[in-house]
Formats: structure tokens, C-alpha cells, sequence
């Protein structure tokens, strides 16, 4: 059965469901079916022709995946990503000695690069799948920075699947992996610091930002993990934290501040930022604001079909529920209600 996870309103609340695609297209919802991924199969060898070196050409059709999952998000880009990776598995396979561990790293990179875009459509379970994959190869290419990277991966997907106790050990694990004074075990440390957060621990959720920020200072910078780590990226980070411990009016100024400052390449991105701004906003009591900062989210929500986009906003719709009749409330949640499958 050709299936795509979609967002789908049940008892009231939005969940990500796998859903027959033709029960998408019926409900008029076209553009949620673009998520369905198709079946990877074995490539062949026609279509492995030469393309000169397989690791440049792999490695440079990864950046432009990437740069278009900035401006469209993962919806339209992760079936080219598995179909490819399909392709880079068969090329490593090939190979033999230097070449095909070259190639393995990059196909680590591949699987973890599809286990985020997984996530972001709402697709656990493949986001899971994948992210394991990367993990295990990791180890197989002996590279202790993949692994802290894959690791803290996994922490942040535990973390956004609703285990922050076992994100914890994960960021943990991925600090002491870390070479120390890398980006690398700044990166771990957030993850800590989130999973803190989540678990309701305050003092440990600041004094790990506080150390992050240490170590940040005086992090390497060979521009290979981490570079785009700076103290606004963290700064944004603890305001998540913030909104997660209920300290809304610091965690809404902090979102204003890192949404003034997202360049525009970066769509889904913004998304996420105001999403998490208009949640951060509905927890100060400016119902108002929130309203109309979460409908330029569900715009976006839309256009990426991010799935961290619209759990925020399936959030900010129960938190705005009481105040349906203030200014842009009902306007707001009749727009989610919109982009989102309603079962009969």
C-alpha cells in the first residue's frame, strides 16, 4: 500500500500518521502526498554510469540537497536523497580499500542527513532507521567525530520523540566521544542542556548553556563540525530550553532576537522560529501576537510540510483555545485546521 505520514487532527489534538495516499489526494490535501517516499530499489549498473569521481559527485549533490531543504524544506527533497543514497551504497559496494571507506563516510552522512529530514516530515520511524544506520557505519569507519556527531543526533531525536531521559544519556555519550575542544562537545553540551530542560531541571538546563558558552570560546574552528555554532545560535537554543521550563518571556524575546536575524535563505528555519515565538508569546498572555505569528508559521508549515513547524503549532492551538474569540485566534486555528487531515 502506497502510504505518506501526514498531520492529522484526532480527539483534538495533531498527530503524524501514515495515511493511504489516496486518501490524501481525496481530501483535497494534494500537497501533503508529496511526502509519500517512494520504494528504493536496487539501481542498475546503467545507471551507474561514469560520472568521474563517485565521491565529488555524491558529496556535491549533498550540499545542493541541503540548500534546498533550507528554502523548501524536507517534504519535496527526501525521496531524491534516499534515491540517491541507493546509488552512493552501490558505488561504495563496488569499491575496495581507501575508496570504499571514503565512500562509507559519506554514505554515513547520507543516512543521517535522511533520518533529519525523516524527522522534520513527522516520519519516526524512518527518521530512527536511518539515524541507526548512520551510527553503526560510523563505528565501521573508525571516525570518532561522525560518531559524537551521530550521536547528539540521536539525542535530539530522542529528545523531540518525548525521551529526555534517554536524550540525556545519548548527549553524554556523544560529550565523551567528543574530542575535547572541538564544536563537537559544545554541540553535545546543548543537547544536555536541553534535555534538562525538558526533564523539568532548571538549574542544570543554565549552568550546561552557561558551560556551552565556555567552551564555545575557545572551541576549535577548522570549519568542519559545527561552523555554523555561534553564541546567537546558542542563545536561541536556550530559548527553546526556556519555553520548555515555562520562563515564556525570556524564551519569546529570545525567538524575536534569533528570527531578526535568520537570513532568508534559511524558510523552514523561520518557520520554526515563529512557530516557537508565537507558542513562547501565548504563554506571556499576548494571545494577540501569538495569533498572528502562528499564521505566518502555518504559511510556511505549508510550503515545507515541517513537521516541528506544525507540533508547535498544534501547542499554540491548544494554548490559544480558550481565547478563540480574541483578535486573529479563530482566524489562526482555522488556518492550521486547513493544512491538517481531519478522519471521518
Amino acid at each position: 500500500m502506497d502510504l505518506v505520514v501526514v498531520p492529522a487532527r484526532i480527539n483534538g489534538r495533531i498527530h503524524f500518521v501514515p495515511v493511504p495516499r489516496r486518501v490524501v489526494l481525496a481530501s483535497g490535501l494534494a500537497g501533503l502526498a508529496a511526502a509519500a517516499v517512494p520504494a528504493t530499489t536496487a539501481t542498475a549498473d546503467s545507471d551507474l554510469a561514469d560520472m568521474g569521481s563517485p565521491f565529488e559527485h555524491f558529496a556535491q549533490l549533498r550540499r545542493v540537497i541541503i540548500q534546498t531543504d533550507n528554502l523548501i524544506g524536507p517534504r519535496h527533497v527526501l525521496p531524491a536523497l534516499q534515491q540517491n543514497l541507493v546509488s552512493l551504497a552501490a558505488r561504495r559496494r563496488a569499491a575496495r580499500g581507501a575508496d570504499a571507506v571514503k565512500l562509507l563516510a559519506l554514505e554515513t552522512r547520507y543516512e543521517e542527513l535522511a533520518g533529519w529530514f525523516a524527522q522534520d516530515i513527522g516520519d519516526e520511524r524512518t527518521a530512527h532507521g536511518h539515524t541507526a544506520k548512520a551510527l553503526d557505519a560510523s563505528h565501521i569507519t573508525g571516525d570518532t567525530d561522525l560518531t559524537a556527531y551521530i550521536l547528539g543526533r540521536k539525542a535530539q531525536l530522542a529528545v523531540d520523540t518525548g525521551h529526555p531521559a534517554d536524550a540525556l544519556g545519548l548527549a553524554t555519550a556523544a560529550r565523551r566521544t567528543a574530542r575535547p575542544g572541538s564544536r563537537l562537545e559544545v554541540i553535545a553540551v546543548l543537547h544536555e542542556a536541553h534535555a534538562h530542560a525538558v526533564l523539568g531541571e532548571a538549574s542544570e538546563t543554565h549552568k550546561a548553556y552557561d558551560t556551552a558558552l565556555t567552551l564555545l570560546a575557545r572551541a576549535d574552528s577548522d570549519g568542519v563540525w559545527g561552523s555554523w555554532l555561534d553564541t546567537a545560535y546558542v542563545n536561541t537554543a536556550r530559548a527553546r530550553s526556556l519555553a520548555a521550563l515555562g520562563d515564556y518571556w525570556r524564551a519569546a524575546a529570545g525567538f524575536d532576537n534569533a528570527i531578526a536575524m535568520l537570513p532568508p535563505a534559511y524558510r523552514r528555519d523561520r518557520g520554526v522560529y515563529l512557530a516557537r515565538a508565537a507558542r513562547a508569546h501565548a504563554g506571556t498572555g499576548n494571545n494577540v501576537l501569538a495569533a498572528r505569528i502562528g499564521t505566518q508559521a502555518v504559511g510556511i508549515a505549508t510550503e515545507t510540510g515541517s513537521a516541528r513547524i506544525v507540533h508547535q503549532l498544534d501547542r499554540l492551538d491548544q494554548a490559544l483555545a480558550p481565547a478563540a474569540r480574541e483578535d486573529g485566534v479563530a482566524e489562526f486555528r482555522a488556518s492550521l485546521d486547513r493544512i491538517v487531515l481531519h478522519p471521518a
